[in-house]
Protein backbone atom coordinates (compact mmCIF):
# COMPACT_ATOMS: atom_id res chain seq x y z
CA UNK A 1 0.00 0.00 0.00
CA UNK A 2 1.77 3.10 -1.12
CA UNK A 3 1.21 6.38 1.45
CA UNK A 4 2.12 9.43 -0.03
CA UNK A 5 4.80 11.99 2.49
CA UNK A 6 3.54 14.03 4.44
CA UNK A 7 3.53 17.98 2.54
CA UNK A 8 4.47 19.87 4.48
CA UNK A 9 3.72 24.20 5.14
CA UNK A 10 6.50 26.46 6.85
CA UNK A 11 6.84 24.23 10.01
CA UNK A 12 3.12 22.50 10.19
CA UNK A 13 3.52 18.91 8.68
CA UNK A 14 0.37 17.74 7.20
CA UNK A 15 -1.20 14.83 7.97
CA UNK A 16 -0.78 12.18 4.60
CA UNK A 17 -3.31 11.27 2.05
CA UNK A 18 -3.30 7.16 1.74
CA UNK A 19 -4.61 8.03 -1.66
CA UNK A 20 -5.53 4.31 -2.30
CA UNK A 21 -7.22 3.86 0.77
CA UNK A 22 -9.14 6.98 0.33
CA UNK A 23 -10.40 6.00 -3.12
CA UNK A 24 -11.21 2.35 -2.31
CA UNK A 25 -13.17 3.95 0.74
CA UNK A 26 -15.06 6.79 -1.37
CA UNK A 27 -14.78 5.10 -4.51
CA UNK A 28 -18.54 4.67 -4.65
CA UNK A 29 -19.39 8.13 -3.55
CA UNK A 30 -17.19 9.50 -6.03
CA UNK A 31 -18.88 8.04 -8.63
CA UNK A 32 -22.57 8.53 -7.34
CA UNK A 33 -21.08 12.54 -8.11
CA UNK A 34 -19.78 11.48 -11.51
CA UNK A 35 -22.60 10.06 -12.67
CA UNK A 36 -24.94 13.07 -11.20
CA UNK A 37 -22.54 15.43 -13.14
CA UNK A 38 -23.01 13.45 -16.44
CA UNK A 39 -26.89 13.49 -16.48
CA UNK A 40 -26.46 17.03 -16.06
CA UNK A 41 -24.60 17.88 -18.43
CA UNK A 42 -26.96 15.40 -20.83
CA UNK A 43 -30.52 16.96 -19.88
CA UNK A 44 -30.07 20.60 -18.21
CA UNK A 45 -33.59 19.61 -16.38
CA UNK A 46 -32.05 16.97 -14.64
CA UNK A 47 -30.90 19.81 -12.04
CA UNK A 48 -34.23 21.44 -11.22
CA UNK A 49 -35.66 21.54 -7.86
CA UNK A 50 -38.37 19.91 -8.82
CA UNK A 51 -36.70 16.82 -10.34
CA UNK A 52 -34.48 16.89 -7.47
CA UNK A 53 -37.26 16.80 -5.15
CA UNK A 54 -38.88 13.93 -7.23
CA UNK A 55 -35.85 11.91 -6.72
CA UNK A 56 -35.97 12.13 -3.45
CA UNK A 57 -39.24 11.17 -3.43
CA UNK A 58 -38.86 8.60 -5.32
CA UNK A 59 -36.64 6.68 -3.48
CA UNK A 60 -37.89 7.12 -0.13
CA UNK A 61 -40.01 4.25 0.04
CA UNK A 62 -36.78 2.12 -0.92
CA UNK A 63 -34.22 4.18 1.20
CA UNK A 64 -36.70 2.56 4.68
CA UNK A 65 -37.01 -1.10 2.87
CA UNK A 66 -33.06 -0.96 2.43
CA UNK A 67 -32.47 0.25 5.67
CA UNK A 68 -34.46 -2.06 6.97
CA UNK A 69 -32.70 -4.63 5.07
CA UNK A 70 -28.99 -2.91 6.44
CA UNK A 71 -29.91 -3.69 10.00
CA UNK A 72 -30.54 -7.60 8.91
CA UNK A 73 -27.47 -7.82 6.81
CA UNK A 74 -25.30 -6.69 9.62
CA UNK A 75 -26.26 -9.05 11.77
CA UNK A 76 -24.68 -11.53 8.87
CA UNK A 77 -28.55 -12.30 7.34
CA UNK A 78 -30.17 -12.37 3.75
CA UNK A 79 -33.83 -11.22 3.43
CA UNK A 80 -35.38 -11.58 0.11
CA UNK A 81 -39.30 -11.53 1.43
CA UNK A 82 -38.59 -7.77 2.17
CA UNK A 83 -40.58 -6.87 -1.78
CA UNK A 84 -43.64 -9.32 -1.15
CA UNK A 85 -44.02 -8.42 2.83
CA UNK A 86 -44.12 -4.42 1.21
CA UNK A 87 -46.97 -5.58 -1.18
CA UNK A 88 -48.72 -7.63 0.99
CA UNK A 89 -48.68 -4.36 3.76
CA UNK A 90 -49.57 -2.58 1.39
CA UNK A 91 -52.79 -4.71 0.49
CA UNK A 92 -53.80 -5.08 3.83
CA UNK A 93 -53.44 -1.19 4.67
CA UNK A 94 -55.82 -0.35 1.75
CA UNK A 95 -58.04 -3.43 1.98
CA UNK A 96 -58.61 -2.70 5.97
CA UNK A 97 -59.83 1.14 4.85
CA UNK A 98 -61.51 0.82 1.64
CA UNK A 99 -63.35 -2.81 2.34
CA UNK A 100 -63.72 -3.38 5.85
CA UNK A 101 -63.95 0.56 6.74
CA UNK A 102 -61.43 -0.22 9.73
CA UNK A 103 -59.76 3.36 10.79
CA UNK A 104 -56.45 4.08 9.35
CA UNK A 105 -54.93 3.58 13.18
CA UNK A 106 -56.29 -0.12 12.93
CA UNK A 107 -55.42 -0.79 9.11
CA UNK A 108 -51.71 0.98 10.05
CA UNK A 109 -50.78 -1.08 13.56
CA UNK A 110 -52.37 -4.43 11.46
CA UNK A 111 -49.83 -3.58 8.20
CA UNK A 112 -47.05 -3.11 9.87
CA UNK A 113 -47.53 -6.22 12.26
CA UNK A 114 -47.90 -8.42 9.46
CA UNK A 115 -44.05 -7.20 8.45
CA UNK A 116 -42.79 -8.17 12.08
CA UNK A 117 -44.96 -11.18 12.50
CA UNK A 118 -42.88 -12.47 8.79
CA UNK A 119 -39.51 -11.42 10.27
CA UNK A 120 -40.80 -13.31 13.44
CA UNK A 121 -41.19 -16.29 11.96
CA UNK A 122 -38.06 -16.14 9.55
CA UNK A 123 -35.83 -15.08 12.87
CA UNK A 124 -37.40 -18.59 14.14
CA UNK A 125 -36.75 -20.66 11.86
CA UNK A 126 -33.22 -19.47 11.09
CA UNK A 127 -32.36 -19.70 14.59
CA UNK A 128 -33.98 -22.23 16.19
CA UNK A 129 -34.00 -24.37 13.36
CA UNK A 130 -31.01 -23.68 11.77
CA UNK A 131 -32.73 -22.75 8.42
CA UNK A 132 -30.14 -20.53 6.22
CA UNK A 133 -32.01 -17.14 5.83
CA UNK A 134 -31.61 -17.35 2.05
CA UNK A 135 -33.52 -20.21 1.82
CA UNK A 136 -36.25 -19.31 4.88
CA UNK A 137 -36.98 -15.88 3.40
CA UNK A 138 -37.64 -17.18 -0.19
CA UNK A 139 -40.09 -19.54 0.98
CA UNK A 140 -41.57 -16.69 3.28
CA UNK A 141 -41.65 -14.80 0.25
CA UNK A 142 -44.03 -17.56 -1.35
CA UNK A 143 -46.34 -17.62 1.46
CA UNK A 144 -46.56 -13.71 1.97
CA UNK A 145 -47.55 -13.77 -1.88
CA UNK A 146 -50.37 -16.49 -1.43
CA UNK A 147 -51.85 -14.83 1.70
CA UNK A 148 -51.30 -11.45 -0.51
CA UNK A 149 -53.54 -12.82 -3.00
CA UNK A 150 -55.58 -14.58 -0.71
CA UNK A 151 -57.05 -11.36 0.84
CA UNK A 152 -57.08 -8.87 -2.78
CA UNK A 153 -58.67 -11.94 -4.85
CA UNK A 154 -55.74 -10.51 -7.16
CA UNK A 155 -56.96 -7.31 -7.66
CA UNK A 156 -56.05 -4.32 -7.08
CA UNK A 157 -57.78 -2.06 -4.32
CA UNK A 158 -58.54 1.20 -4.31
CA UNK A 159 -61.42 3.67 -3.08
CA UNK A 160 -62.09 6.03 -0.85
CA UNK A 161 -58.47 6.28 1.60
CA UNK A 162 -58.36 8.66 4.78
CA UNK A 163 -56.69 11.97 4.35
CA UNK A 164 -54.28 11.32 7.32
CA UNK A 165 -53.07 8.06 5.44
CA UNK A 166 -52.54 10.38 1.84
CA UNK A 167 -50.97 12.56 3.40
CA UNK A 168 -47.93 10.28 4.64
CA UNK A 169 -47.24 9.45 0.33
CA UNK A 170 -48.83 12.62 -1.02
CA UNK A 171 -48.36 14.91 1.88
CA UNK A 172 -46.08 18.41 1.68
CA UNK A 173 -44.28 20.04 4.86
CA UNK A 174 -42.75 23.12 3.33
CA UNK A 175 -42.34 22.62 0.04
CA UNK A 176 -40.80 18.82 0.78
CA UNK A 177 -42.46 15.66 0.22
CA UNK A 178 -43.53 14.72 3.77
CA UNK A 179 -42.34 11.11 2.53
CA UNK A 180 -38.84 12.45 1.93
CA UNK A 181 -39.17 13.65 5.92
CA UNK A 182 -39.97 10.49 7.06
CA UNK A 183 -37.79 8.32 5.04
CA UNK A 184 -35.02 10.91 6.70
CA UNK A 185 -36.23 10.06 10.12
CA UNK A 186 -36.33 6.81 9.99
CA UNK A 187 -32.81 6.50 8.50
CA UNK A 188 -31.76 8.57 11.66
CA UNK A 189 -33.30 6.08 13.80
CA UNK A 190 -31.70 3.28 12.16
CA UNK A 191 -28.50 4.80 12.24
CA UNK A 192 -28.46 5.46 15.76
CA UNK A 193 -29.97 2.14 16.31
CA UNK A 194 -26.36 0.01 14.53
CA UNK A 195 -23.79 2.85 15.67
CA UNK A 196 -25.14 4.24 19.47
CA UNK A 197 -26.87 1.56 20.87
CA UNK A 198 -25.45 -1.78 22.80
CA UNK A 199 -27.87 -3.96 20.90
CA UNK A 200 -26.75 -1.92 17.41
CA UNK A 201 -22.90 -2.97 18.12
CA UNK A 202 -23.91 -6.49 19.38
CA UNK A 203 -25.79 -6.79 15.54
CA UNK A 204 -22.59 -5.47 13.78
CA UNK A 205 -20.54 -7.97 16.33
CA UNK A 206 -23.34 -10.70 15.15
CA UNK A 207 -22.43 -10.00 11.52
CA UNK A 208 -18.97 -9.48 11.47
CA UNK A 209 -17.57 -12.49 13.18
CA UNK A 210 -20.29 -14.31 15.10
CA UNK A 211 -17.94 -17.05 16.84
CA UNK A 212 -16.09 -14.14 18.13
CA UNK A 213 -19.42 -12.39 18.99
CA UNK A 214 -21.02 -15.73 20.99
CA UNK A 215 -17.46 -16.41 22.72
CA UNK A 216 -17.56 -12.85 23.97
CA UNK A 217 -20.83 -13.67 25.64
CA UNK A 218 -23.02 -12.18 23.11
CA UNK A 219 -26.30 -13.56 22.14
CA UNK A 220 -25.94 -13.86 18.76
CA UNK A 221 -29.11 -16.11 17.92
CA UNK A 222 -30.83 -13.02 19.60
CA UNK A 223 -29.56 -10.47 17.23
CA UNK A 224 -29.65 -12.47 14.18
CA UNK A 225 -33.50 -12.61 14.64
CA UNK A 226 -33.76 -8.85 15.76
CA UNK A 227 -31.95 -8.26 12.36
CA UNK A 228 -35.12 -10.22 10.68
CA UNK A 229 -37.65 -8.91 12.28
CA UNK A 230 -36.19 -4.96 11.60
CA UNK A 231 -36.33 -6.09 8.41
CA UNK A 232 -39.67 -7.51 8.16
CA UNK A 233 -41.31 -4.30 9.67
CA UNK A 234 -39.86 -1.55 7.60
CA UNK A 235 -40.66 -3.60 4.72
CA UNK A 236 -44.26 -3.12 5.79
CA UNK A 237 -43.55 0.63 6.57
CA UNK A 238 -42.39 0.88 2.86
CA UNK A 239 -45.63 -0.84 1.55
CA UNK A 240 -47.94 1.47 3.66
CA UNK A 241 -45.82 4.39 1.98
CA UNK A 242 -45.69 3.43 -1.33
CA UNK A 243 -49.69 2.14 -0.99
CA UNK A 244 -50.13 6.53 -0.05
CA UNK A 245 -47.83 7.49 -2.39
CA UNK A 246 -49.84 5.31 -5.48
CA UNK A 247 -53.19 5.76 -3.70
CA UNK A 248 -54.08 1.92 -4.82
CA UNK A 249 -52.56 -1.33 -3.88
CA UNK A 250 -51.59 -3.87 -6.49
CA UNK A 251 -50.78 -7.41 -5.40
CA UNK A 252 -46.98 -7.35 -6.59
CA UNK A 253 -46.68 -3.19 -6.80
CA UNK A 254 -43.93 -3.37 -3.65
CA UNK A 255 -41.65 -6.40 -5.52
CA UNK A 256 -39.05 -5.02 -7.12
CA UNK A 257 -37.64 -3.62 -4.21
CA UNK A 258 -36.06 -6.59 -3.18
CA UNK A 259 -33.63 -6.58 -5.86
CA UNK A 260 -33.21 -2.86 -5.52
CA UNK A 261 -32.84 -2.82 -1.56
CA UNK A 262 -30.16 -5.62 -2.19
CA UNK A 263 -28.25 -3.52 -5.15
CA UNK A 264 -28.52 -0.44 -2.62
CA UNK A 265 -27.16 -2.69 0.74
CA UNK A 266 -24.36 -4.28 -1.05
CA UNK A 267 -23.53 -1.01 -3.27
CA UNK A 268 -23.14 0.59 0.25
CA UNK A 269 -21.12 -2.30 1.89
CA UNK A 270 -18.27 -0.96 -0.91
CA UNK A 271 -18.34 2.42 0.70
CA UNK A 272 -18.01 4.39 4.16
CA UNK A 273 -17.72 1.08 6.33
CA UNK A 274 -15.94 -1.43 3.63
CA UNK A 275 -17.11 -4.85 3.94
CA UNK A 276 -19.93 -4.02 6.63
CA UNK A 277 -23.59 -3.43 6.18
CA UNK A 278 -23.92 0.46 7.04
CA UNK A 279 -26.66 2.98 7.03
CA UNK A 280 -24.94 5.95 5.16
CA UNK A 281 -23.22 3.62 2.76
CA UNK A 282 -27.05 2.40 2.14
CA UNK A 283 -28.09 6.09 1.33
CA UNK A 284 -25.11 6.17 -0.88
CA UNK A 285 -26.55 3.05 -3.04
CA UNK A 286 -30.17 4.06 -2.80
CA UNK A 287 -29.26 7.54 -4.04
CA UNK A 288 -26.88 5.77 -7.29
CA UNK A 289 -30.22 3.65 -7.77
CA UNK A 290 -32.24 6.75 -8.23
CA UNK A 291 -30.66 9.07 -10.07
CA UNK A 292 -29.51 6.59 -12.55
CA UNK A 293 -33.35 5.77 -12.93
CA UNK A 294 -34.18 9.25 -13.16
CA UNK A 295 -31.66 9.98 -15.45
CA UNK A 296 -32.09 7.39 -17.69
CA UNK A 297 -36.22 8.46 -18.24
CA UNK A 298 -34.92 12.20 -18.70
CA UNK A 299 -32.37 10.94 -21.77
CA UNK A 300 -34.85 8.84 -23.04
CA UNK A 301 -33.19 5.93 -22.57
CA UNK A 302 -35.53 2.17 -23.17
CA UNK A 303 -37.18 1.55 -20.27
CA UNK A 304 -36.15 -2.32 -19.98
CA UNK A 305 -32.84 -0.60 -19.39
CA UNK A 306 -32.99 0.71 -15.95
CA UNK A 307 -33.67 -3.39 -14.94
CA UNK A 308 -30.45 -4.33 -16.53
CA UNK A 309 -28.65 -1.48 -15.16
CA UNK A 310 -30.04 -2.29 -11.68
CA UNK A 311 -28.67 -6.08 -12.12
CA UNK A 312 -25.83 -4.97 -13.08
CA UNK A 313 -25.20 -2.77 -10.71
CA UNK A 314 -26.23 -5.73 -7.71
CA UNK A 315 -23.41 -7.75 -9.84
CA UNK A 316 -20.71 -5.31 -9.50
CA UNK A 317 -20.83 -4.48 -6.05
CA UNK A 318 -21.44 -8.08 -4.53
CA UNK A 319 -18.20 -8.90 -7.13
CA UNK A 320 -16.07 -6.29 -5.74
CA UNK A 321 -16.80 -7.04 -2.37
CA UNK A 322 -16.45 -10.48 -2.47
CA UNK A 323 -13.29 -10.76 -4.68
CA UNK A 324 -12.18 -8.10 -1.47
CA UNK A 325 -12.78 -10.46 0.89
CA UNK A 326 -15.34 -7.95 2.40
CA UNK A 327 -18.61 -10.30 2.44
CA UNK A 328 -18.75 -13.78 2.25
CA UNK A 329 -22.02 -16.01 1.91
CA UNK A 330 -20.93 -18.98 2.84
Amino acid sequence: MKVEQAPTVGKLRLPAIDWEDFIARYGTVLALVIVFVAFWVLEGRFVSGRNLLNILRQVSTLAVVAGGLTICVAAGEFDLSVGTVASLAGILVAGLMVRQEQTFEVALMVALLSGAAFGTLFGFIVTVFRVPSLIATIGGSSIALGVNFAYAGGDSIYGQMPATFKFIGQGFVGGVPFAVILALAVLLVQYLFLNKTRAGRYVIATGANPKAAKLSGINTERYRFLGLVCSGFFAALAGVMLTSYLGSAQPQGADPYTMDALAAVFLGMTTIKRGQANILGTLVGVLTLGIINNGLNMVGAPFYLQNIVRGGILIFAVLLAVRREEIRFF
